[in-house]
């Protein structure tokens, strides 16, 4: 009596377990070796109805005194070891020879005494096991699991009971049967609660997916970087979950932890869906639709034009023609070489001389044309005098703030939907990777302190792999040696936290990121920066 009430106990228990296991593997070997337990039973089976409802599929495989582990946890595959059960014959009907076909075809519990002298059932696969091995199988008891919908998704299949007090094996007992099926029944609501919800995050990873293809369709340059940064995010994460030394010893994450920070990792740029096209992919500073460099150099031609004629015109009036040709190859010389250079400035690079941005604004005031209204104007538009002496880069600080605000757009996104408790954070966390420990980053203006670890390591994340990137319009992928360099620049100016810098050079985050996603052609020798 004693026992049979801590068996209750111990089923109370497992029930409890079993809600909280978040990993399927996991999930069906603590099952079976559950119903194992609470039946003193030798070895056991579990089975999952395949999808189409038609085999039983081995699932998970023990056997104690063989020291047989199949399935599960422990790194012996199982699908190469036994091939599925049929449900039904080839001409449709019930296969009722096999017990754990019986039992989930007919929702029933089968207890069998001896499986060699039992009739009505096909033992023959088990006696052969028994062959091959010198086992011998006798006490069988098979439950069918039944979930709270009515519908059979496994079977749990028990053998060999052992008398606790002898160790002799006996018969499944009807406090046994009564257990496993009290087990089963839990089991069968926890297997598809997970299964659901791993349906469910299935399916909403599908839609961030969905918006993450969406914003790769509006922009080539842009997909690969939502694929990045959430890789990269891990990877960091990862290595500061095991550091157990210095001001980050204590970060742990729990697998809750690290889903909630991929699915922040996955939506972190959701909000680029409302920036134009145009500015994410402006290649050149001209560039809005097309590059309008091929306008400027349509006037250039215009006025290369207008010099030829005001020569001839010059000729004709008696002027000498040497010297006119003379002041026209000058001319032509000179407009070659401002084409040249405007074309040169059109092309964003790291800074701009003011030098250079003088000459782009001299060139405007020297050249004079008449434009299609027929008023005489500057050779350059404001907005392309504008572009064009774009310190470095090639936004202006209006596109900028353009290309800015969709981080205020992911925030408004995210902090719109329902989120689940262990999801709250995740607005939080895809909306501070543009914030600096100083304050100065943006939307918010938040400090290190005011940020959670897992928005800083994001923040590390994204420069990294905006640095290394090779399909950015503007700019080709750094080698590793430079971009660690500017990002331990950013560790000094208080941009990135410099504890979760040290960790990232530490373990050696940035080359196992580099290995994955480089070109061979960036991973330099870092020595020196690190």
């Amino acid at each position: 009596m004693t026992d049979l009430f801590q068996r209750f106990e111990q089923l109370n228990t497992i029930g409890a377990s079993l809600s909280n296991e978040r990993n399927i593997d996991r999930l069906l070997e603590n099952i079976l070796l559950a119903a194992k337990a609470i039946t003193h039973a030798d070895a056991g089976t579990l089975y999952r109805v395949s999808d189409d409802q038609k085999t039983l599929r081995f699932e998970i495989v023990r056997t104690d005194s063989l020291k047989i582990a199949y399935g599960g946890t422990s790194g012996e595959p199982i699908s190469a070891k036994f091939k599925d059960l049929p449900l039904y014959r080839e001409n449709g009907e019930a296969n009722n020879s096999l017990v754990a076909a019986f039992s989930a075809i007919h929702a029933r519990t089968v207890n069998i005494a001896d499986a060699y002298t039992a009739e009505g059932f096909d033992f023959s696969g088990t006696r052969k096991f028994d062959q091959i091995t010198g086992y011998r199988s006798q006490s069988f008891l098979t439950v069918p699991m039944k979930n709270h919908e009515n519908e059979i998704i496994g079977v749990l299949q028990l053998l060999n009971a052992i008398d606790p007090a002898t160790g002799a094996v006996c018969v499944f007992s009807d406090a046994d049967q009564r257990l496993a099926e009290s087990l089963a029944s839990q089991a069968a609501v926890a297997l598809t609660n997970r299964l659901l919800v791993n349906q469910l995050e299935e399916l909403f990873e599908a839609f961030i997916t969905l918006i993450n293809l969406a914003i790769d369709e509006k922009s080539p340059y842009t997909g690969g970087h939502c694929q990045r940064v959430p890789s990269l995010t891990m990877m960091l994460a990862e290595a500061v979950d095991a550091t157990r030394e210095g001001p980050l010893a204590s970060f742990l994450m729990s697998d809750k932890d690290r889903y909630e920070l991929k699915i922040a990792g996955l939506l972190h740029d959701c909000g680029k869906v409302t920036t134009p096209v145009h500015v994410v992919d402006k290649a050149t500073k001209l560039q809005t639709i097309f590059d309008r460099i091929q306008m400027v150099d349509t006037r250039f031609e215009v006025i290369r034009r207008d010099a030829e004629l005001a020569m001839l015109r010059a000729m004709l009036a008696g002027a000498d023609r040497a010297t006119a040709e003379q002041a026209w190859h000058q001319q032509q010389r000179a407009i070659d070489e401002d084409r040249e250079f405007l074309r040169r400035a059109n092309v964003g690079g790291e800074s701009m001389k003011p030098e250079d941005q003088e000459r782009v604004r001299q060139i405007s005031r020297n050249y004079r044309w008449t434009n299609c209204a027929g008023e005489d104007v500057d050779f350059l538009t404001d907005d392309e005098v504008e572009n064009l002496t774009i310190r470095a880069g090639t936004l202006t600080q209006a596109e900028r703030e353009t290309i800015n605000y969709h981080i205020v757009a992911t925030i408004k996104m995210l902090e719109s939907l329902p989120w689940p408790k262990h999801l709250k954070r995740v607005p939080e966390y895809a909306g501070g990777h543009h914030e600096r420990m100083d304050g100065k980053g943006y939307p918010k203006g938040l400090k290190r302190d005011e940020m959670s670890v897992q928005a800083r390591i994001m923040g590390i994340a994204d420069i990294f792999e905006a640095l290394t990137a090779r399909d950015r319009p503007y700019k080709p992928g750094m080698k590793l040696s430079q971009a660690l360099q500017i990002l331990g620049n950013f560790r000094k100016n208080g941009h990135i936290d410099p504890d979760l810098f040290d960790v990232f050079i530490q373990q050696k985050v940035y080359l196992r990121y580099a290995e994955q996603y480089l070109e061979a052609s960036q991973i330099d020798d870092p020595a020196g920066v690190v």
